[in-house]
C-alpha cells in the first residue's frame, strides 16, 4: 500500500482521535481527519503548526516520518521511532557483528547501482550516460579508488551543464536537490526502521556528528530519482528556487515508477525491498542487495 504524505505550509492544531490525525485550520477551525494507517509522512514547514504529544506517539508507533523544517523552510529533523520493529535486538547484533569484507562488498553494490542510474537518467535525458560506463564497469570491492567521485564530476556536468558543482550552499538548483535529498533521506530512514535496522551504524558514511550514516549510504542508488524531478524543475519549468509548488512535485518522489527486477513498483516501496535485503545480507542468507534502475 503506498502511503500519503501531509505537508502543512500553514497554521493548523495537529491532534489525536480515533487513530486518526485531526487537522484543525487556525484561521476558521474548520477540521479534517485522516487515518494514521494511510499515512507515511509528514512534514511540518510552518512554525506556527502545533502538534500534541499523544498523536506524535501514535505517529511512531505506525512508523510514520515527521519533518521538521526550520526557519528557511528546509527539513531539518525527523522524529524516529525508538521500537520500529519486533526483532530489533537481534538486527542489531548482526548489523554490529557485520565483517569489513562484507561492508565493503555492500558498499560496492551501492556505488555501482548509483553510478549506472546515473547513466540511465543521462541516457533519458538525452546526455550521453556511455560517458560513465567505465566507472560503473569498473568498480572494486570498497570502492578503493572512489569510483564514485569519479562519476560524480562527469555526471554534474553533463546533466546541468558544465561548469555546475554540487555543494550544499551553492547556486541553483542546489537548493531543489538539498530539499529532494532531505527527503528521500527521511524515507530511507524510515524503511531501514521498519526492517528491523538501526540508522546510525553505517557501511561507508561515517561521521560523529551524524545520526543516520545507514540511510545516506542506502539513498544513493536512489539519488538520480530526486535529480530527474530537479532537471524538469530546472530546465522545463524555470524553477531555480524553492517553492510551495516545487516542494510539492520533490515530494513526489516517493512515488516514482522504480524498477526491481522484473516488476516496477513505487520508490518508498521499493525502498522497503532494498532495506529488508541489506538485512538478509548482514544476516548471511544472501549476497546481493535489492535495488532501483532508473525506468
Amino acid at each position: 500500500m503506498i502511503k500519503q504524505t501531509l505537508m502543512f505550509t500553514s497554521p493548523v492544531c495537529l491532534s489525536l482521535k480515533d487513530r486518526q490525525i485531526v487537522i484543525t485550520f487556525k484561521d476558521n477551525k474548520d477540521t479534517v481527519t485522516r487515518p494514521i494507517e494511510d499515512i507515511g509522512f509528514v512534514v511540518i514547514e510552518n512554525p506556527q503548526v502545533s502538534i500534541s504529544i499523544p498523536l506524535l506517539n501514535e505517529l511512531a508507533d505506525n512508523n510514520v516520518s515527521v519533518v521538521f523544517c526550520d526557519k528557511k523552510q528546509m527539513p531539518k529533523t525527523m522524529l524516529m521511532t525508538l521500537d520500529g520493529n519486533t526483532t530489533q535486538q537481534e538486527s542489531y547484533r548482526y548489523q554490529l557483528d557485520a565483517s569489513a569484507p562484507m561492508k565493503k562488498n555492500v558498499w560496492k553494490q551501492l556505488v555501482e547501482c548509483k553510478i549506472r542510474n546515473q547513466a540511465l537518467l543521462l541516457d533519458k535525458l538525452g546526455r550521453n550516460g556511455d560517458v560513465l560506463k567505465q566507472y560503473y564497469m569498473n568498480v572494486k570491492s570498497g570502492d578503493t579508488d572512489n569510483r564514485e567521485g569519479a562519476a560524480a564530476r562527469e555526471y554534474w556536468g553533463r546533466i546541468f551543464d558544465e561548469g555546475f558543482k554540487r555543494e550544499r550552499e551553492g547556486l541553483p538548483p542546489n537548493s531543489l536537490l538539498n530539499y529532494g535529498y532531505t527527503i528521500l533521506r527521511a524515507a530511507v530512514t524510515r524503511a531501514l526502521i521498519g526492517s528491523g535496522l538501526y540508522p546510525a551504524f553505517g557501511v561507508f558514511h561515517r561521521n560523529r556528528y551524524n545520526a543516520f550514516p545507514l540511510a545516506d549510504d542506502v539513498m544513493e542508488p536512489y539519488r538520480p530519482f530526486v535529480d530527474e524531478i530537479v532537471y524538469h524543475l530546472y530546465y522545463d519549468g524555470a524553477v531555480c528556487e524553492l517553492d510551495n509548488q516545487s516542494k510539492g512535485k520533490l515530494l513526489r518522489v516517493l512515488f516514482s515508477d522504480v524498477r526491481m527486477g522484473k516488476v516496477t513498483r513505487p520508490l518508498e516501496n521499493a525502498l522497503s525491498l532494498t532495506t529488508a535485503s541489506l538485512l538478509r545480507v548482514y544476516k548471511g542468507d544472501a549476497n546481493k542487495l535489492s535495488l532501483p534502475k532508473m525506468t
